[in-house]
């Protein structure tokens, strides 16, 4: 079932619109634009609509599959088609790296140089270019369709294999690179993965070079030095760190082809230490095991291909030249017998090469048991019941996967986040319990002092209420002595009062008795009433002071 769009706006150079056959995402925008000297005039922005095909009936052999690229990313290829001519291709997803800090998707220069390597390549063992789109996370690169699955695959399924037939494919081989290697670029990455059948249901099938993500233009003059690659397939100058060149390229078929003849790698190690130590050391052997069937003439051109020094390694040229490699065409048998007897003397004078054994009527068969042993063991597509696995559903996984990884390294940040966050809580809280310490301290401190102050204070108030009670007493004491003296006084004043009453009349008594005698004996009287009065008064006031004593 198809996902009808309205059609978007096509770019100058009339590019048509794509659709994709499998699940995929939709509005892609930029479009590669032809004549612009730079990528980044290609990647231009416009709107494209595309139908989904949700079938999976349509689903090639090779697409979607998972292309480990830079940097441990991953590119997501699918099947697609364009709209205005119903023409399948293949549509390459590149992750595009978002900031130069993060480890994830492909860096933009990287994407610009395996693009920029494809526009300059056109040759019918290489894939091809056809348009360039962009988006916000991906540049989608629409190559040529090949259909085929991989070549390793397609001779597993075989019951044998002539040395014939293995040379016909690795003569397609050299023909790539070696178109590759007159424009100077070296492809870095030649393992049985991205070899591809373009169709794998004719007799001869047609191979194409594919993956261009490791890919450079050797530049004379310019020192290229990296560690990238498959350990498996790498040339010894990729491991120690030296200057790179076209050379890396041959030591892979060289690795390719040792396979390819015997079903066993010549270098893999149980680890990826133990690999890159038997690539740097060339320890290698035709086991008998694996060779017993494989002519002198393939061994040879194996022998000068898997060479530790570049400038003895064969170059491509010379490849294409060796023996081996020119038996698979269709020359006459006597110009090939010439020339095999001259390469074979000119090579002998300089001690290269062993003597090959008397070639057989018949063409020796290789088992390819072990090569599909090899290739479900360590690069095949293919499950053991040789039927390929559903790469949709993988490439999901894959893509889940990596949103896995990136939740977790998104939960990681947050864990040091928040173990951050709570380191500085504990501090805060650490801080807060000392100063709490230190409070509780002078509050206790002052609390006692309080104490000490309350009972004080209860001290002097008992004090206090002794002093009142005393006073209290004392102060009852001295009531009631004033008011025994106020009885005292009020007697004393009713005794006075009748003393003075007495003398008052006593007086008067004298005085009529003074206007009786007239003047007789008055001086008499006058003295005394004066002594009288001077003795009552005398006694009187003795008797007053003395009752006030007491």
């Amino acid at each position: 079932m198809y996902l009808s769009a309205q059609p978007g706006p096509v770019g100058e150079s009339g590019t048509a619109l794509w659709a994709c056959f499998s699940e995929g995402r939709g509005d892609f925008s930029g479009i590669l634009r032809a004549g612009k000297a730079r990528l980044q005039s290609w990647l231009k922005m416009s709107a494209l609509s595309y139908d989904i095909h949700s079938s999976q009936s349509e689903a090639i052999h090779w697409a979607p599959r998972v292309c480990q690229a830079l940097c441990g990313q991953f590119a997501i290829v699918k099947k697609c088609r364009e709209k205005s001519t119903g023409l399948e291709y293949a549509a390459k997803f590149i992750k595009k790296r978002q900031s130069q800090a993060s480890r994830r998707g492909v860096c933009r220069e990287e994407i610009e140089r395996e693009v920029s390597i494809l526009r300059q390549v056109l040759h019918p063992n290489i894939i091809t270019l056809h348009d360039v789109y962009e988006n916000r996370t991906d540049v989608v690169l629409i190559l040529e369709l090949v259909s085929g699955g991989e070549l390793f695959d397609f001779l597993a399924q075989k019951e044998s294999l002539s040395e014939e037939e293995a040379t016909s494919f690795i003569k397609q081989i050299l023909d790539g690179v070696n178109y590759l290697h007159t424009k100077k670029i070296a492809h870095f990455d030649l393992k049985p993965e991205n070899i591809m059948l373009l169709d794998k249901n004719i007799p001869i099938p047609h191979i194409k070079l594919i993956d261009f993500g490791l890919a450079h233009e050797i530049q004379d003059g310019v020192e290229f030095k990296n560690i990238f690659g498959t350990p498996e397939f790498v040339a010894p100058e990729i491991v120690n760190y030296e200057p790179l060149g076209l050379e890396a390229d041959m030591w892979s078929i060289g690795v390719i082809t040792y396979i390819l003849l015997s079903g066993a790698s010549p270098f893999l190690g149980d680890t990826k230490q133990e690999t890159l130590a038997n690539i740097t050391a060339v320890s290698y052997d035709f086991d008998e095991e694996f060779f017993s069937q494989t002519s002198e003439l393939a061994k040879d051109f194996i022998r000068k291909l898997l060479v530790k020094e570049t400038r003895k390694r064969l170059t491509i040229q010379e490849a294409l030249r060796h023996p081996w490699i020119m038996l698979g065409l269709p020359f006459g048998a006597h110009i090939l017998l010439i020339f095999w007897f001259f390469c074979l003397n000119t090579c002998q004078s300089k001690g290269d090469v062993r003597a090959p054994e008397q070639q057989k009527t018949q063409p020796a068969q290789l088992k390819t048991k072990r090569l599909r042993e090899y290739t479900l063991k360590c690069h095949s597509s293919m499950p053991p019941n040789n039927t390929y696995v559903n790469f949709e559903r993988f490439a999901h996984v894959v893509e889940d996967m990596a949103q896995v990884d990136q939740g977790c390294r998104a939960l990681a940040e947050a864990h040091d986040t928040l173990q951050d966050d709570v380191e500085a809580l504990v501090s805060i809280y650490n801080e807060k319990a000392a100063w709490y310490r230190e409070e509780n301290e002078s509050a206790r401190h002052d609390l006692s002092q309080l104490r000490y102050e309350f009972r004080k204070v209860e001290s002097l108030k008992k004090l206090v209420r002794e002093d009142i009670q005393a006073t209290g007493s004392s102060l009852g004491s001295v009531a009631r002595k004033l008011d025994h003296l106020q009885a005292q006084f009020e007697a004393l004043r009713q005794a006075l009062s009748a003393d003075l009453q007495w003398m008052q009349e006593l007086v008067g008594s004298f005085q009529l008795e003074r206007r009786d005698t007239d003047d007789q004996g008055s001086m008499f009287h006058r003295d005394a009433i004066d002594s009288l009065s001077e003795l009552l008064n005398r006694s009187r006031t003795e008797d007053v002071l003395a009752s006030l004593k007491f």
